[in-house]
Formats: structure tokens, C-alpha cells, sequence
């Protein structure tokens, strides 16, 4: 049996499971990988991802060693141009969702490279996502949680006050990654993502309900112009409009391209059909 490159540990996972559920008991042996020699209350499940040169690797291994585009532990190139000239990394993961073969997993070792480097912006990008998806309670509760870390951070800042001795490389980390503004939030744009906004995101994904939210908290859009269901649900969901005059409309971020949210809007057509030349998605 292969092991991981990096670790020389086999290829396997522990999981926690319900001790309270009985079907868990009766089918633990069932699952690939299961060990009866596991905790009770654990399992272990598959954790293989196989790379084109025929290395092994944890998934949080090869996240861990994982530079550029060749193989942390053989040093082989393993990206490949497709036909629309986009770079791809091919593999094959086996984990607890399953076997999945010829699966590109260049994007999520790019953003996870890249978040190395900058772990302020891991809100950020979760906040791109969700957009995406058009998940509008996520997206509320995403942006409440940068209000309650700007809190902590004030009551930190106090304690340190008191406390100077402690480390400051570890304060200043925790300072970073907290103040990530809502502000920030909202009209942040994607470096390695042609660097879309979460406008352009919501239009991508066709969410309207999304795009009025975010018309509602970062745009300047006059208040006759949202449905009245808007008002409904911010009230549900507890978010209030706030004088945006001082700060950035959103509906002007360009991408990389020079394309507005309206631009993208336009050449999608569907749910957006109407919206071009409406001044909803571009000042």
C-alpha cells in the first residue's frame, strides 16, 4: 500500500463520528479504509491524493509542501495546458466523499498557496464564495463576524495594555487576520480571480437575491430602486443601510478586464436580462 511522500503515513484519516448513533456502530466496518482498531467513536477513511507522477500525498500534506507546479517530493512537472489554454493540475482523490479521477486541483492549491502568504484575506475569499453561491444567510453572518472581531480586537488592544510583555509576533498575527473590516469585505477583489468583486460573483452566479444585498450595504443606489422584499429581509436578517456617501460604491470595481458587474451582467443575458442600462449594477 502507497504512503504519503511527505510523511510516510499510510494513506488514511481520522474521523470523528456520532457514539450516539447506533448506525454508525453497525456500518463503521463498511467504509473504505475503516479499521477496527480505531477509537471508539472514530473511523478512518480514505486520504489519498494521487498526482500525475505517481507520489502520494495527504491532502493537508501536499497543501503544507506544495510550491509552484512541480512535485514536492520528486521535483516532476505536473501541469498541463487544456485546449482553451488554461493551466490545469490533474489527479486522482480518494477521501470519504469517494474516488474522483481526473480532477483538477490546481485552483484550490493556488488560493491555498496564496493564503499562506496572505491569511488576512481567508474571509475574504469565503466571502467570494458565498457569493457565489448565493447564500445570503452565510453571507449576513460572514459579515456580522467581522463586527464582533473588530470588538475583540478593541478588548484585546485593552488587555495589552496592561500586558506588554506579551509576544508581539503572535499578537500582531491575531491583529491581522481579525481586523479584516466588513468594509474590507465587501469591496474586496480577487488578486488571483481576474480580481472580481463579490458583485461580479453574485452576477456570475446568478443570484439576484445576492446582488441586492450587496447593493443594499455597499452602494449608494437610491432606495427607490429596491424591491420591497429587500427591506423585508434585511429586517429579518437584522442588517440596517448605513450612510454610504464616504465610501466606495461597489457598482464601479472593475475587473481585470475593465468589466463592471453590469458588463457581466450584459453578456450572461438570463436572470439579468433588463438590468443593462439600468445604473443597478454600474454607476
Amino acid at each position: 500500500m502507497a504512503v504519503c511522500a511527505t510523511c510516510q503515513d499510510p494513506l488514511v484519516l481520522s474521523l470523528d463520528v456520532s457514539s450516539d448513533d447506533d448506525d454508525d456502530d453497525d456500518h463503521e466496518d463498511d467504509l473504505m479504509g475503516a479499521s477496527s482498531s480505531a477509537p471508539k467513536g472514530r473511523v478512518m477513511v480514505p486520504d489519498d491524493v494521487a498526482l500525475g507522477c505517481g507520489c502520494h500525498f495527504h491532502w493537508q500534506c501536499l497543501l503544507d509542501s506544495y510550491e509552484l507546479s512541480q512535485c514536492p517530493h520528486c521535483g516532476q512537472s505536473l501541469t498541463t495546458t487544456t485546449p482553451t489554454g488554461q493551466q490545469s493540475l490533474v489527479c486522482t482523490l480518494h477521501n470519504e466523499g469517494g474516488l474522483q479521477e481526473n480532477l483538477d486541483i490546481l485552483p484550490l492549491l493556488t488560493e491555498e498557496t496564496y493564503l499562506r502568504v496572505y491569511p488576512e484575506e481567508r474571509k475574504c475569499r469565503a466571502f467570494l464564495e458565498l457569493c457565489r453561491e448565493g447564500d445570503v444567510g452565510a453571507i449576513v453572518d460572514l459579515l456580522n463576524s467581522c463586527n464582533e472581531s473588530d470588538r475583540e480586537t478593541d478588548e484585546d488592544d485593552d488587555d495589552d495594555d496592561d500586558n506588554e510583555d506579551n509576544d508581539m509576533g503572535t499578537r500582531s498575527e491575531k491583529a491581522k487576520v481579525r481586523r479584516t473590516t466588513m468594509d474590507e469585505v465587501l469591496r474586496y477583489q480577487d488578486p488571483i480571480g481576474e480580481y472580481q468583486s463579490g458583485l461580479h460573483a453574485a452576477v456570475a452566479g446568478s443570484s439576484r437575491e445576492v446582488v441586492w444585498l450587496l447593493l443594499f450595504l455597499a452602494s449608494n443606489l437610491a432606495e427607490s430602486e429596491f424591491p420591497a422584499l429587500t427591506y423585508q429581509e434585511a429586517a429579518v436578517l437584522g442588517i440596517t443601510r448605513e450612510d454610504r456617501n464616504e465610501r466606495q460604491d461597489i457598482r464601479i470595481l472593475r475587473d481585470v478586464q475593465g468589466r463592471t458587474a453590469e458588463d457581466l451582467a450584459a453578456r450572461m443575458g438570463g436572470v439579468w436580462h433588463g438590468w443593462e442600462g439600468t445604473g443597478r449594477l454600474a454607476l
